[in-house]
């Protein structure tokens, strides 16, 4: 664990450094929240019926998700790994004394917290002070914080988990744009990044209850909002901790068949 860690420190140093690039995106996540906040604000203004979730849910749900984008979005990669995997070179990181899995999920995981350090405290702050409908609320109590906060982190360890098999996915095809195309595309959609899981209808509401991706994304921010009771939200809760051992036990398991099958060529 000693290995993993330092590997977690090591690059969330090195993700911390890159301030100009965070602000930039922090700009660029106003931008599409106010659009995403104007789309839905017009659509719950000539709804003929009731939504199944309010408008002051739905904007804390988007501020939410651009605060924690790079949390909750597949198509946050890293391309130093799927140029390991295409060139060849992926035989230096066998070389190394610990497991790969644990090596690549350690990485990809200090990604995602240093970005995510950066950027969602000014969109946070921000928020609360912007003029209704369009700033973000408080949650409804406490107790509801703190599941929010323990289903976010299981959120995005989950996450962690579920792109791993993106990379896995590129030693059998040597499409890294293929294989991300795939995973971003369903992963978004079902995850309710593109339509929030309650405004979809039933069938496709059930399809994303089975899938893992919702419960990265649309299960937290609705346990904040308190669209989700507390006793809902243990149960989601437990349900994302077997999801999370039951993607690492696969992944781990799918990693070592395909580099069973490795093939380096070279001089």
């Amino acid at each position: 664990m000693r290995v993993y860690l330092s590997v977690l420190k090591m690059r969330l140093n090195m993700g911390m450094q890159y301030r100009t690039a965070a602000l930039a995106g922090v700009a660029t996540q106003f931008f599409w929240g106010f659009i995403a906040l104007m789309v839905f604000k017009a659509f719950y203004e000539h709804a003929t019926n009731s939504p199944a979730i309010s408008l002051k849910e739905i904007t804390t749900y988007i501020w939410l998700q651009q605060a924690f984008l790079v949390f909750i979005t597949m198509w946050f990669r890293d391309q130093e790994l799927f140029d390991l995997i295409t060139s060849g070179n992926i035989a230096y990181e066998l070389c190394r004394p610990c497991e790969l899995y644990g090596f690549w999920y350690a990485k990809l995981l200090a990604q995602r917290l240093s970005s995510a350090f950066l950027r969602c405290f000014p969109i946070l702050i921000i928020s609360f002070f912007l003029p209704k409908p369009y700033n973000m609320t408080m949650p409804p109590s406490f107790s509801a914080f703190v599941l929010f906060l323990s289903s976010l982190i299981l959120g995005l360890l989950l996450l962690v988990a579920i792109s791993m098999f993106l990379y896995i996915s590129v030693f059998v095809t040597l499409s890294p744009m293929g294989s991300l195309l795939v995973f971003s595309v369903l992963g978004e959609f079902f995850a309710g990044l593109i339509i929030p899981v309650p405004l979809m209808p039933e069938w496709l509401q059930k399809i994303a209850n089975v899938l893992p991706f919702r419960w990265t994304a649309d299960f937290p921010f609705r346990v904040y909002s308190g669209h989700i009771p507390a006793q809902d939200a243990i149960i989601g809760i437990i349900i994302q901790f077997f999801y999370l051992f039951g993607l690492i036990w696969l992944g781990r398991t799918a990693l070592n068949n395909v580099l069973k099958k490795v093939v380096v060529q070279g001089g």
